[in-house]
């Protein structure tokens, strides 16, 4: 009798622990506090033209969206330091962009935990 309360009860909890899973593995995905706030710098800034976030195109075609930027450009030890220099790109359209040191180390932080996986050619 104990032997099938005791399968009763796993197969019961078998829901509440395939939950706990999904949470567990949506948690390592989710952004931490510095990475929130620089997403919610670069919405401010960036969104009008670039696709910031994970998902979405971006409203002006001609700007990548910054889940694509890549690994050459933020594993470039440089690249923190270039936005706080002022980072610009060669479109006139574009802004220069200037961060202090923390929120340029965020702003790369939270580029690197959106970015997409490289596809194969």
């Amino acid at each position: 009798m104990k032997a099938l309360f005791t399968t009763l009860s796993l197969s019961r909890a078998a829901p509440a622990w395939l939950v706990v899973g999904v949470l567990w593995s949506t948690a390592s995905q989710a952004l931490d506090a510095e990475q929130r706030r620089a997403e919610g710098m670069l919405q401010r800034m960036c969104a009008d033209c670039h696709a910031v976030g994970r998902s979405g195109a971006s409203p002006n075609e001609l700007a990548p969206p910054f889940r694509t930027l890549g690994e050459n450009k933020l594993y470039d030890p440089d690249f923190a330091q270039r936005l706080q220099d002022g980072y610009s790109s060669i479109h006139r359209a574009m802004p220069t962009a200037r961060f202090g040191r923390d929120d340029a180390e965020a702003v790369v932080s939270y580029l690197r935990a959106i970015q997409e996986p490289r596809k194969p050619k």
